[in-house]
């Protein structure tokens, strides 16, 4: 029996061709951004209609960085439990206090509401994680940054060509907007993640960015240089930027597939509790929720259906254990189940999908 992947990267002779190229060409690397790597971040500036762009090697060196912009040294930083831990680790690498709060319960992206009750006078800034894709209610969210001063750095790594609401691409929005391009996301790279900043500051942003990103380098001429504050090895390489430059033609129409998936799901599945379908939304995820999910999964990886649960809440994690409830956090941490949503997938296997599925309506 044939395996239905959870993920599958979609690719063709454009991605093999660029990398052959680079590959002969010797030059597979830079600190400095330059090459492939500069095309793809002015490319991906132009695609979300941010102000500038920083590509970094993964979406957890994207936050990282992008919090290291902001002084929040013991001071707290919001954020929704239901994401990747690396959401909050970067929290705590620039020493800051991670205060989760739930999500809403039909999109599982953060509630506006909880944040606004959650915000104290050592908040500095909020974590918006879009979840699976689906946009959070950035109108909300940012009448509340806006009213108590608070930075916010988005959590996009699920979200590239994600709208909110038929206006610009997620990344155009606010002060830091982090994506992922690991090799499962809508655009797939080998490793990748990048920074669209839309900060007043943004040039001198970038300039920090630049450095940081390559161990402080700074002021480099032919082979001399300084460092004037510490840095990371996060930079692209350029085997993942040419890659990325060719998943970025044709992000848009894999999308359209996703969305399209999407709609059949949430038209055919007849259980309760599922993602809702939105056009705007770029799907890198579908998920439903069940009662026994040990067998639901167990029957569908019978059926030779792979699934995941995405993701266990941060703040049940031994180091993130806090004795305040998430009630609609925690019940969807110990429901959820995720299913194959990716371009590659046939008729005829979102069909087995579905009808798997709902032998447990």
């Amino acid at each position: 029996m044939k395996k239905i992947k959870l993920f599958d990267p979609v690719f063709d002779q454009d991605e093999i061709k660029a990398v052959i190229k680079t590959l002969k060409s010797g030059f597979w690397a830079s600190g400095s951004g330059s090459g492939n790597v500069l095309k793809f971040e002015n490319k991906f500036k132009k695609y979300t209609q941010s102000k500038a762009c920083v590509a970094v090697n993964s979406g957890t060196a994207a936050l990282n960085l992008a919090l290291s912009l902001f002084d929040v040294k013991n001071k707290e930083v919001i954020l929704p439990s239901l994401s990747f831990v690396s959401t909050a680790h970067c929290i705590v690498e620039n020493g800051g206090i991670p205060i989760f709060v739930d999500v809403e319960p039909n999109t599982l992206c953060i509630d506006p509401k909880k944040i606004k009750q959650a915000v104290s006078k050592k908040t500095i800034a909020v974590i918006p994680v879009h979840f699976g894709g689906m946009s959070c209610n950035q109108d909300e969210i940012h009448k509340i940054a806006r009213s108590f001063n608070l930075e916010i750095i988005e959590d996009a790594a699920h979200a590239v060509g994600t709208t909110w609401k038929n206006y610009r691409k997620i990344g155009a929005h606010s002060s830091a907007v982090c994506f992922s391009f690991h090799p499962v996301k809508n655009l797939a790279m080998p490793t990748g993640g990048l920074i669209s900043l839309n900060h007043k500051n943004h040039k001198k942003f970038k300039k920090i960015l630049d450095s940081r990103r390559w161990c402080g380098i700074t002021d480099r001429k032919d082979t001399d240089y300084d460092v004037r504050e510490i840095g990371w090895n996060y930079y692209m390489n350029e085997f993942s930027a040419v890659i990325g430059l060719q998943q970025l033609k044709k992000l848009d129409k894999l999308n359209k597939k996703r969305r399209k998936i999407a709609e059949r799901y949430y038209n055919e599945i007849s259980l309760e509790s599922k993602m809702p379908f939105d056009q705007n939304c770029s799907y890198h995820l579908y998920w439903i929720l069940v009662k026994n999910r040990q067998k639901v999964r167990k029957e569908l990886a019978q059926n030779g259906i792979e699934t995941g649960t995405h993701y266990k809440p941060i703040h049940s994690m031994k180091m993130y254990k806090k004795s305040n409830s998430l009630p609609i956090t925690e019940r969807v941490g110990k429901q959820i189940v995720t299913i194959p949503i990716h371009p590659n997938l046939k008729n005829s296997e979102i069909e087995k999908i579905i009808n798997t599925v709902n032998k447990f309506a």
